[in-house]
């Protein structure tokens, strides 16, 4: 890590330096009305397009034109089977095994679907721990399913909350929890990295806790996915989901991906909510009346192939496959270290500390993103001057701003720029 109090290298050489820079041409970059590209930190909501992207989806524009419904099986890319050409790379990027993994839906969506499976209360084994603050369509989709299967939300969703004082949790804080709830506990399902903190959970620890305890593991990874290295194959989590459209720049309302460990999605026997599309596909247009599920993740798929948001991913996917999210991770620990040990020096700068970084300082108990808490009532204020300025970052309630500097588009020039702008942004706002 770098030491906040001693000089940092100049953003030109860390630059210079970055083997993955190439990688920002693949992607368009805003511009304000002025036509300046904006120092664009908003990833974390919402991922840039690639440029690739309308290529991919005019391949199917135009299959559709000239096949129509021939397209299913003489398009280029056959749509009757296109949710496989996302499978392999998906995998790699959540340490899968190919058949653990399959991209269909959207994110609560599947939530949902997987809850119907994996959530099955009985009168003493009811209860669902989550985060707090957890997404909210996360605790939306826990209460209802509580709600649904005759329970009070109140009584059967646990949130765990950070300390008083503190911003986020201690992994020791949740497993303590999951061993305290104990035989109560049927289902954790925390986020792979809080949307709010940025904190990056320890998911193996986490999942043998819930294990030890009799209960399912399950991570929303809408935060995680194309953030940080997972390995849900070989951690033995049971499930999890994520969106496309964030650090994974698939578009607004883009697929989900869902993993299934393969102990679960091979049995034929567990419960599950069924839709053709997850029929076996050797014998799916035989429109059989009897539902035989195709092995693996696939056999929770319900309908026909998103085909326009799925070519929209699929042109994703193929970046990450060529940067390696490896390689990803070591650029964002550098880039967001650097963000870090400029705020450090900027509030030192300062009469008195302007903000407080919420996010772990520990890189390996975070992702790119940091959040920022506004030590008085005038946070938006400062966002708007900053929005004002051409920087896109994320506001939430009540004081926080997001920043998320991404590896693949984002440059440590922009860093250095957005600092010096936020810095103008508190003077101005004090």
């Amino acid at each position: 890590m770098l030491n906040h109090t001693a000089n940092l290298p100049h953003y030109t050489q860390l630059d210079a330096a970055d083997e993955l820079s190439s990688f920002r041409e693949l992607f368009y970059i805003p511009t304000t009305a002025a036509g300046k590209e904006v120092i664009y930190l908003c990833g974390n909501s919402l991922g840039l397009q690639p440029k690739t992207v309308q290529n991919y989806i005019t391949q199917e524009l135009n299959d559709w034109r000239t096949l129509g419904v021939e397209g299913h099986l003489k398009a280029k890319n056959a749509w009757y089977y296109y949710h496989h050409f996302l499978t392999d790379a998906t995998a790699r990027l959540v340490g899968a095994l190919p058949a653990e993994v399959v991209v269909m839906n959207t994110l609560t969506v599947n939530l949902h679907l997987l809850m119907a499976s994996f959530y099955r209360p009985t009168p003493h084994r009811y209860k669902i721990l989550i985060e707090a603050p957890a997404f909210p369509s996360d605790k939306y989709a826990v209460a209802s399913q509580a709600q649904w299967h005759g329970f009070n939300p109140d009584n059967a969703i646990v949130e765990i909350s950070p300390q008083p004082g503190q911003h986020y949790l201690h992994t020791n804080q949740i497993l303590q929890t999951i061993n305290q709830i104990g035989n109560n506990l049927a289902l954790v399902l925390i986020g792979g990295v809080n949307y709010y903190s940025g904190q990056f959970f320890d998911i193996p620890a986490i999942t043998q806790a819930a294990h030890s305890v009799g209960a399912v593991a399950a991570f929303d990874l809408a935060h995680a996915a194309g953030n940080v290295p997972l390995q849900l194959h070989d951690w033995g989590v049971d499930f999890a989901a994520w969106c496309s459209y964030k650090y994974l720049n698939s578009g607004p309302g883009g697929v989900s991906g869902v993993f299934i460990h393969e102990k679960h999605a091979n049995n034929p026997q567990l419960p599950r909510l069924a839709g053709w599309w997850g029929n076996d596909e050797k014998t799916r247009f035989e429109m059989k009346p009897q539902f035989v599920p195709q092995p693996g993740a696939a056999g929770w798929q319900l309908s026909n192939a998103q085909i326009l948001p799925m070519a929209a991913h699929r042109a994703s996917l193929e970046i990450f496959d060529q940067a390696g999210i490896h390689n990803l991770r070591h650029k964002s620990i550098q880039l967001t270290g650097y963000l870090e040990q400029l705020l450090h020096q900027l509030n030192q700068r300062l009469h008195q500390p302007a903000f407080t970084i919420i996010t772990p300082a520990n890189p390996a108990r975070r992702g790119c993103q940091l959040s920022l808490l506004i030590n008085n009532n005038n946070g938006k204020a400062v966002f708007d001057h900053l929005t004002h300025a051409g920087v896109i970052a994320d506001w939430r309630n009540p004081n926080v701003i997001r920043v998320a500097p991404t590896p693949l588009y984002n440059t440590f020039e922009e860093v250095y720029t957005f600092v010096q702008l936020f810095e103008q942004a508190l003077t101005a706002n004090s």
